[in-house]
Protein backbone atom coordinates (compact mmCIF):
# COMPACT_ATOMS: atom_id res chain seq x y z
CA UNK A 1 0.00 0.00 0.00
CA UNK A 2 1.42 3.57 -0.88
CA UNK A 3 0.16 6.50 1.53
CA UNK A 4 1.26 10.11 -0.12
CA UNK A 5 0.60 13.57 1.38
CA UNK A 6 0.35 16.62 0.04
CA UNK A 7 0.91 18.94 3.09
CA UNK A 8 3.79 18.66 5.61
CA UNK A 9 4.02 16.91 8.89
CA UNK A 10 6.69 16.90 11.40
CA UNK A 11 9.55 14.70 11.64
CA UNK A 12 7.99 13.35 14.81
CA UNK A 13 4.47 12.33 13.01
CA UNK A 14 6.24 11.00 9.72
CA UNK A 15 8.57 8.93 12.04
CA UNK A 16 5.54 7.64 14.12
CA UNK A 17 3.79 6.37 10.79
CA UNK A 18 6.53 4.61 9.10
CA UNK A 19 7.28 2.54 12.82
CA UNK A 20 3.40 1.99 13.59
CA UNK A 21 2.87 0.62 10.06
CA UNK A 22 6.10 -1.17 8.65
CA UNK A 23 4.03 -2.68 5.87
CA UNK A 24 2.37 0.37 3.99
CA UNK A 25 5.28 2.81 1.72
CA UNK A 26 4.73 6.79 2.62
CA UNK A 27 5.55 9.37 0.53
CA UNK A 28 5.63 12.51 2.56
CA UNK A 29 5.56 15.57 0.83
CA UNK A 30 5.30 19.66 1.44
CA UNK A 31 2.76 20.47 -1.19
CA UNK A 32 0.48 19.12 -4.12
CA UNK A 33 3.20 20.05 -6.51
CA UNK A 34 5.54 17.67 -5.16
CA UNK A 35 3.03 15.03 -4.22
CA UNK A 36 1.90 14.99 -7.98
CA UNK A 37 4.67 12.65 -9.03
CA UNK A 38 3.43 10.23 -7.01
CA UNK A 39 -0.20 10.48 -7.19
CA UNK A 40 -0.44 7.29 -10.60
CA UNK A 41 0.59 5.07 -7.88
CA UNK A 42 -1.18 6.19 -4.67
CA UNK A 43 -3.59 4.12 -2.70
CA UNK A 44 -4.59 6.99 -0.07
CA UNK A 45 -3.91 10.32 -0.67
CA UNK A 46 -3.42 12.16 3.41
CA UNK A 47 -4.44 16.58 2.06
CA UNK A 48 -6.17 19.33 3.86
CA UNK A 49 -8.18 19.06 0.93
CA UNK A 50 -8.06 22.16 -0.43
CA UNK A 51 -5.42 21.98 -2.62
CA UNK A 52 -7.56 18.21 -4.37
CA UNK A 53 -8.43 18.94 -8.36
CA UNK A 54 -10.57 16.76 -10.05
CA UNK A 55 -7.38 16.95 -12.21
CA UNK A 56 -5.86 15.13 -9.24
CA UNK A 57 -8.01 12.71 -8.95
CA UNK A 58 -7.95 11.28 -12.76
CA UNK A 59 -4.17 11.13 -11.84
CA UNK A 60 -4.56 9.04 -9.22
CA UNK A 61 -5.72 5.98 -11.18
CA UNK A 62 -5.34 3.96 -8.08
CA UNK A 63 -7.14 5.66 -5.13
CA UNK A 64 -8.81 3.97 -3.23
CA UNK A 65 -9.02 6.42 0.14
CA UNK A 66 -8.91 10.37 0.92
CA UNK A 67 -7.39 11.06 4.26
CA UNK A 68 -8.64 15.04 4.70
CA UNK A 69 -6.75 16.09 7.71
CA UNK A 70 -9.52 19.00 8.63
CA UNK A 71 -13.01 18.77 9.04
CA UNK A 72 -14.16 20.99 6.41
CA UNK A 73 -14.82 19.77 2.89
CA UNK A 74 -15.97 22.56 1.43
CA UNK A 75 -13.70 22.60 -1.91
CA UNK A 76 -13.37 19.13 -2.46
CA UNK A 77 -14.19 17.75 -6.15
CA UNK A 78 -17.10 14.99 -4.65
CA UNK A 79 -18.74 14.97 -7.82
CA UNK A 80 -15.66 12.80 -9.50
CA UNK A 81 -14.67 11.01 -5.73
CA UNK A 82 -18.04 10.01 -6.26
CA UNK A 83 -18.01 8.65 -9.82
CA UNK A 84 -14.55 6.62 -9.28
CA UNK A 85 -16.34 5.11 -5.55
CA UNK A 86 -13.41 6.44 -4.10
CA UNK A 87 -13.86 6.68 0.21
CA UNK A 88 -13.18 10.03 1.71
CA UNK A 89 -12.33 10.60 5.89
CA UNK A 90 -11.59 13.70 7.38
CA UNK A 91 -10.95 14.53 11.30
CA UNK A 92 -14.14 15.46 12.52
CA UNK A 93 -13.86 16.38 15.82
CA UNK A 94 -10.14 17.18 16.21
CA UNK A 95 -11.15 21.05 16.55
CA UNK A 96 -13.97 20.65 19.50
CA UNK A 97 -11.59 21.66 22.53
CA UNK A 98 -9.78 24.72 21.26
CA UNK A 99 -12.77 25.83 19.48
CA UNK A 100 -14.79 25.38 22.65
CA UNK A 101 -12.37 27.32 24.56
CA UNK A 102 -12.44 29.60 22.13
CA UNK A 103 -16.70 30.00 22.30
CA UNK A 104 -16.35 30.95 25.85
CA UNK A 105 -13.45 33.14 25.85
CA UNK A 106 -15.27 35.30 23.53
CA UNK A 107 -18.22 35.38 25.29
CA UNK A 108 -16.34 36.47 28.62
CA UNK A 109 -14.73 38.99 26.70
CA UNK A 110 -17.67 40.68 25.61
CA UNK A 111 -19.66 40.20 29.28
CA UNK A 112 -16.72 41.23 30.99
CA UNK A 113 -15.50 44.29 28.79
CA UNK A 114 -12.25 43.43 28.46
CA UNK A 115 -11.83 45.40 25.12
CA UNK A 116 -12.89 48.69 27.06
CA UNK A 117 -10.95 47.79 29.90
CA UNK A 118 -7.85 47.29 27.61
CA UNK A 119 -8.57 50.59 25.96
CA UNK A 120 -8.71 52.29 29.35
CA UNK A 121 -5.49 50.46 30.35
CA UNK A 122 -3.42 52.00 27.13
CA UNK A 123 -5.04 55.62 28.01
CA UNK A 124 -3.97 55.55 31.68
CA UNK A 125 -7.70 55.84 32.58
CA UNK A 126 -8.92 54.27 35.88
CA UNK A 127 -12.69 53.49 35.43
CA UNK A 128 -14.23 51.47 37.67
CA UNK A 129 -17.72 52.02 36.60
CA UNK A 130 -17.03 49.38 33.59
CA UNK A 131 -20.60 47.76 33.32
CA UNK A 132 -19.62 43.71 33.63
CA UNK A 133 -22.15 40.70 33.46
CA UNK A 134 -21.44 37.39 34.20
CA UNK A 135 -22.41 35.01 31.30
CA UNK A 136 -22.96 32.23 34.29
CA UNK A 137 -27.18 31.16 34.50
CA UNK A 138 -27.57 32.38 30.69
CA UNK A 139 -29.31 30.37 27.88
CA UNK A 140 -27.32 28.99 25.02
CA UNK A 141 -27.84 27.84 21.65
CA UNK A 142 -25.50 25.91 19.37
CA UNK A 143 -26.26 25.45 15.81
CA UNK A 144 -24.64 23.07 14.46
CA UNK A 145 -24.63 20.82 17.35
CA UNK A 146 -22.11 17.92 16.49
CA UNK A 147 -18.62 17.25 18.38
CA UNK A 148 -17.86 20.59 18.96
CA UNK A 149 -20.89 22.00 19.68
CA UNK A 150 -21.26 18.32 22.91
CA UNK A 151 -17.89 19.80 23.93
CA UNK A 152 -18.82 23.36 23.85
CA UNK A 153 -22.00 22.29 25.56
CA UNK A 154 -20.46 20.46 28.47
CA UNK A 155 -18.13 23.95 29.08
CA UNK A 156 -21.36 25.96 29.41
CA UNK A 157 -22.82 23.61 31.67
CA UNK A 158 -20.05 24.11 34.04
CA UNK A 159 -21.22 28.33 34.18
CA UNK A 160 -24.93 26.61 34.94
CA UNK A 161 -26.26 27.62 31.17
CA UNK A 162 -29.44 26.08 30.02
CA UNK A 163 -27.96 24.77 26.51
CA UNK A 164 -30.33 23.64 23.84
CA UNK A 165 -29.00 22.17 20.61
CA UNK A 166 -29.73 22.44 16.81
CA UNK A 167 -28.57 20.35 14.12
CA UNK A 168 -30.13 18.07 10.85
CA UNK A 169 -31.15 14.83 13.04
CA UNK A 170 -33.63 14.24 16.21
CA UNK A 171 -31.38 12.54 17.74
CA UNK A 172 -30.80 13.72 21.78
CA UNK A 173 -27.02 14.77 21.91
CA UNK A 174 -24.83 14.43 25.31
CA UNK A 175 -24.97 17.67 27.67
CA UNK A 176 -28.21 19.74 26.19
CA UNK A 177 -30.81 20.39 28.08
CA UNK A 178 -32.91 20.16 24.36
CA UNK A 179 -32.66 19.30 21.10
CA UNK A 180 -34.27 20.62 17.96
CA UNK A 181 -34.10 19.75 14.16
CA UNK A 182 -33.19 22.82 11.74
CA UNK A 183 -36.32 23.45 10.41
CA UNK A 184 -37.51 24.19 14.33
CA UNK A 185 -34.60 26.49 14.88
CA UNK A 186 -36.93 29.35 15.44
CA UNK A 187 -38.00 27.87 19.12
CA UNK A 188 -34.20 27.96 19.70
CA UNK A 189 -32.98 31.21 18.41
CA UNK A 190 -35.75 32.94 20.69
CA UNK A 191 -34.45 31.24 24.22
CA UNK A 192 -30.63 32.24 23.66
CA UNK A 193 -29.04 34.86 25.60
CA UNK A 194 -25.94 33.63 23.42
CA UNK A 195 -26.29 31.87 19.81
CA UNK A 196 -23.22 29.74 18.63
CA UNK A 197 -23.20 28.64 14.94
CA UNK A 198 -20.94 25.78 14.13
CA UNK A 199 -22.88 25.26 10.58
CA UNK A 200 -20.71 23.42 8.02
CA UNK A 201 -20.84 25.01 4.69
CA UNK A 202 -22.96 22.90 2.23
CA UNK A 203 -26.28 23.94 0.01
CA UNK A 204 -28.46 23.38 3.00
CA UNK A 205 -26.44 25.76 5.26
CA UNK A 206 -25.21 28.40 3.13
CA UNK A 207 -26.99 31.95 4.13
CA UNK A 208 -29.08 30.06 6.61
CA UNK A 209 -29.14 32.93 8.62
CA UNK A 210 -31.92 35.14 7.51
CA UNK A 211 -33.48 38.47 9.17
CA UNK A 212 -36.06 36.99 10.58
CA UNK A 213 -33.74 34.58 12.69
CA UNK A 214 -32.24 37.87 13.82
CA UNK A 215 -35.44 39.22 14.18
CA UNK A 216 -36.25 35.98 16.68
CA UNK A 217 -33.24 36.15 18.58
CA UNK A 218 -33.24 38.52 22.22
CA UNK A 219 -32.10 42.06 21.56
CA UNK A 220 -29.43 41.75 24.12
CA UNK A 221 -28.33 38.54 22.70
CA UNK A 222 -24.85 38.00 21.10
CA UNK A 223 -24.36 36.36 18.13
CA UNK A 224 -20.99 34.00 17.34
CA UNK A 225 -19.88 32.44 14.40
CA UNK A 226 -17.04 29.70 14.05
CA UNK A 227 -18.61 27.72 11.71
CA UNK A 228 -18.49 28.98 8.03
CA UNK A 229 -18.72 32.66 7.00
CA UNK A 230 -20.95 31.94 4.03
CA UNK A 231 -23.96 30.78 7.10
CA UNK A 232 -24.74 34.29 7.01
CA UNK A 233 -24.63 37.32 4.61
CA UNK A 234 -22.37 40.32 5.83
CA UNK A 235 -25.07 42.74 5.18
CA UNK A 236 -27.88 40.92 7.05
CA UNK A 237 -25.81 40.55 9.85
CA UNK A 238 -24.75 44.13 9.95
CA UNK A 239 -28.51 45.27 9.61
CA UNK A 240 -29.40 43.14 12.56
CA UNK A 241 -27.06 44.78 14.87
CA UNK A 242 -28.07 48.53 13.09
CA UNK A 243 -31.32 47.80 13.76
CA UNK A 244 -31.01 46.48 17.61
CA UNK A 245 -32.08 43.12 16.65
CA UNK A 246 -29.25 41.37 18.41
CA UNK A 247 -26.61 43.49 21.23
CA UNK A 248 -23.54 42.21 19.57
CA UNK A 249 -21.47 39.54 17.36
CA UNK A 250 -18.53 37.57 17.58
CA UNK A 251 -16.93 36.92 14.28
CA UNK A 252 -14.21 34.25 13.70
CA UNK A 253 -15.24 33.40 9.79
CA UNK A 254 -16.40 34.94 7.22
CA UNK A 255 -18.00 35.18 3.56
CA UNK A 256 -14.07 36.29 2.32
CA UNK A 257 -11.74 35.68 3.79
CA UNK A 258 -8.84 37.68 4.15
CA UNK A 259 -11.82 40.32 4.50
CA UNK A 260 -11.31 43.42 2.93
CA UNK A 261 -9.25 46.04 4.77
CA UNK A 262 -12.43 48.43 3.70
CA UNK A 263 -14.87 45.95 4.59
CA UNK A 264 -17.47 48.07 7.47
CA UNK A 265 -17.36 44.77 9.42
CA UNK A 266 -13.56 45.97 10.67
CA UNK A 267 -15.16 49.50 12.44
CA UNK A 268 -18.48 48.20 13.80
CA UNK A 269 -18.69 48.72 17.17
CA UNK A 270 -21.06 46.15 18.11
CA UNK A 271 -18.81 43.31 15.98
CA UNK A 272 -15.89 41.77 17.76
CA UNK A 273 -13.49 39.70 15.29
CA UNK A 274 -10.98 36.78 14.77
CA UNK A 275 -8.96 36.10 11.61
CA UNK A 276 -10.49 31.89 11.41
CA UNK A 277 -8.41 31.29 14.23
CA UNK A 278 -10.72 29.45 16.47
CA UNK A 279 -9.86 26.01 15.60
CA UNK A 280 -5.47 26.27 16.31
CA UNK A 281 -4.24 24.30 18.42
CA UNK A 282 -0.37 23.29 18.66
CA UNK A 283 -2.25 19.47 18.88
CA UNK A 284 -3.75 19.73 15.60
CA UNK A 285 -1.89 17.47 13.43
CA UNK A 286 -1.07 15.20 16.60
CA UNK A 287 -5.15 14.38 17.23
CA UNK A 288 -5.36 14.58 12.76
CA UNK A 289 -2.87 11.36 12.63
CA UNK A 290 -4.09 9.90 15.35
CA UNK A 291 -7.87 9.52 13.33
CA UNK A 292 -5.61 8.44 10.69
CA UNK A 293 -3.90 5.83 11.95
CA UNK A 294 -6.97 4.69 13.87
CA UNK A 295 -8.74 3.95 10.19
CA UNK A 296 -5.39 2.47 8.77
CA UNK A 297 -5.07 0.18 10.94
CA UNK A 298 -8.37 -1.29 10.18
CA UNK A 299 -7.97 -0.16 6.40
CA UNK A 300 -4.84 -2.69 6.13
CA UNK A 301 -6.13 -5.79 9.09
CA UNK A 302 -10.12 -5.48 7.54
CA UNK A 303 -10.95 -3.31 4.43
CA UNK A 304 -13.16 -0.93 6.33
CA UNK A 305 -12.55 2.42 7.93
CA UNK A 306 -13.64 2.68 11.13
CA UNK A 307 -14.68 6.57 12.16
CA UNK A 308 -15.43 10.01 10.36
CA UNK A 309 -16.26 8.45 6.54
CA UNK A 310 -18.24 11.02 4.77
CA UNK A 311 -21.12 11.26 3.06
CA UNK A 312 -19.91 12.14 -0.25
CA UNK A 313 -23.60 12.92 -1.40
CA UNK A 314 -23.93 15.56 1.48
CA UNK A 315 -19.91 16.43 1.55
CA UNK A 316 -20.58 15.93 5.24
Amino acid sequence: MIVVTTSPLTNDLQSQLTANFPSVTFKFNENMGQAEVHLADADVLVTFGEDVTSDHIKQATNLKWIMVLSAGMDEMPFRIIKERGIKVTNARGIHKIQMAEYAISMLLHVYRQNETLRRNQLAHHWDSKVPLKEISNRTMTIVGAGAIGEELARLAKAFRMKTIGVSRSENVKPHFDENYTNDQVMHALKQADFVVSILPSTEETFYFYKQEHFKTMKSNAVFLNMGRGDAVQSETLIMALDQGQIAHAVLDVFEQEPLPSDHPLWEHPKVTMTPHVSGKSPQYLPRAVEIFEQNLKAYIEENKLVTNEIDVERGY
